[in-house]
């Protein structure tokens, strides 16, 4: 990724689902002004999801994705339809495309139930209006185009700019709870699993969001901080931690200073936190033999001290003192099955985008199973939960409330 580049996770996802020979790739291929995906009169040409990153006006950063065909059959053909739904769990915007020689089929009209069920918002694409008589006036949520002649395409790019969604790239992530002028102190350590030469994107990004609200920021390491603190003519407005550095940053930290991590501002962002807070409470509820899933969006290689693998299942180990059953997933990895699982712990998610992250919650309390992410699972086991949320009020309200009916 260059230094000028939205994270996937920050742009809009559009995902073009339909059946096969439906024209979806060439309607991909029409919008993008690119050969994104192959073209056929072969049905099935497109066997996975095919995902490309861009500038699409007026809408501005997104990420395309041509999927599957939904009618595919077969054992094959499960696996691209299982494909194309794991695509919507990530999709922003769904884009129907229908060929119009032929009309709305039975897959179709499942997909339609999808997008609403899902509460996905949705535009109906027929393809080859050119070799029909097109109605003189269509309905709100739908377009006819011709992909080969290149006729409608602007009007449908004006509909999905339409329905641009409030994801989570619109949410804030610490610029609503600072000032201009105000210093922020930003504890990030350094050490066998922080990637050279770079800082993580939470990081980055609450640096950057700092700056878009003209307010400053110090960054530190958890061994320099009471140096740093001391330096300063007045406390700072705030202190961001790794969440991995919790205990040594809350013991350092005055208790008049307000004190939070980048994975609470995350979750905050993706709109988990609500239930992360619920979540976290599971942990001392856990019983022998329980088990629980540790979940990250990403894939990375696990080095000695990992958080996932190594940290989290020590840190449950000691709060608990039960003997539970840690499984790990991590990228795509996630388990469709959940009812096994006692929890979830989650990481950040800064490398999903907002709709897959709750799609994940939605899932999990689909299957009433609780789900909390690493930092505030992390404040929780170390005690300090309620001085992590003190300047979010409405997450403070709901945790009194939780703590007040246990």
């Amino acid at each position: 990724m260059g230094l000028n580049d939205t994270p996937s996770s920050e742009r809009i996802h559009i995902g073009f689902f339909g059946r096969r020979n439906a024209g979806k790739s060439s309607v991909v291929n029409a919008v993008t002004h690119q050969d994104l995906a192959v073209v056929s009169n072969k049905k099935g040409t497109t066997t996975d999801p095919v995902h490309k990153a861009m500038e699409l006006l007026p809408l501005g950063p997104v990420v395309i994705t041509d999927t599957p065909g939904f009618d595919d059959s077969g054992e094959l053909g499960e696996l691209r339809v299982h494909k194309a739904k794991q695509t919507l769990a990530k999709t922003d915007i769904a884009v129907l495309v229908i060929d119009a020689t032929v009309g709305v089929q039975a897959s179709e009209r499942q997909l339609l139930q999808l997008f609403i069920t899902k509460k996905v918002p949705y535009l109906i694409v027929y393809n080859k209006a050119d070799l029909i008589l097109v109605p003189d006036k269509a309905a709100d949520d739908e377009v006819y185009v011709s992909a080969l002649k290149g006729t409608g395409i602007n009007t449908l790019k004006e509909h999905l700019a339409h329905l641009k969604p409030q994801n989570s790239a619109a949410k804030p992530l610490i610029g609503d709870l600072i000032k201009p002028q105000d210093v922020i102190v930003l504890v990030m350590p350094i050490d066998a699993a922080a990637p050279k030469g770079r800082l993580i994107l939470p990081q980055q990004m609450t640096v950057r969001d700092i700056l878009d609200h003209h307010a400053m920021s110090i960054v530190t390491q958890p061994g320099e901080l009471t140096q740093t603190l001391a330096s300063l003519k007045e406390p700072p407005a705030m202190v961001v931690t790794d969440s991995q550095a919790f205990g040594e940053v809350a013991a350092i930290t005055p208790e008049s200073i307000p004190l939070t991590s980048f994975s609470i501002l995350m979750a905050r962002r993706k709109g988990i936190l609500d239930a992360a807070v619920k979540g976290a409470g599971v942990i001392d509820q856990l019983k022998d033999g329980d088990k629980v899933l540790i979940a990250e969006g990403c894939t990375h290689h696990r080095q000695c001290g990992d958080i996932g693998s190594v940290k989290l299942p020590a840190l449950l180990k000691k709060r608990t003192g039960k003997q539970l059953n840690i499984e790990l997933a991590s990228g795509t990895g996630f388990p469709e099955e959940l009812t096994d699982y006692a929890l979830i712990i989650h990481c950040g998610g800064c490398m999903l985008n907002g709709r897959e992250v709750t799609s994940r919650l939605e899932r999990a309390q689909a299957q009433g199973v609780p789900m909390t992410n690493y930092g505030t699972a992390i404040a929780y086991m170390k005690g300090i939960l309620p001085r992590t949320i003190a300047m979010l009020p409405d997450v403070f309200a709901l945790y009194q409330q939780i703590t007040a009916h246990a």
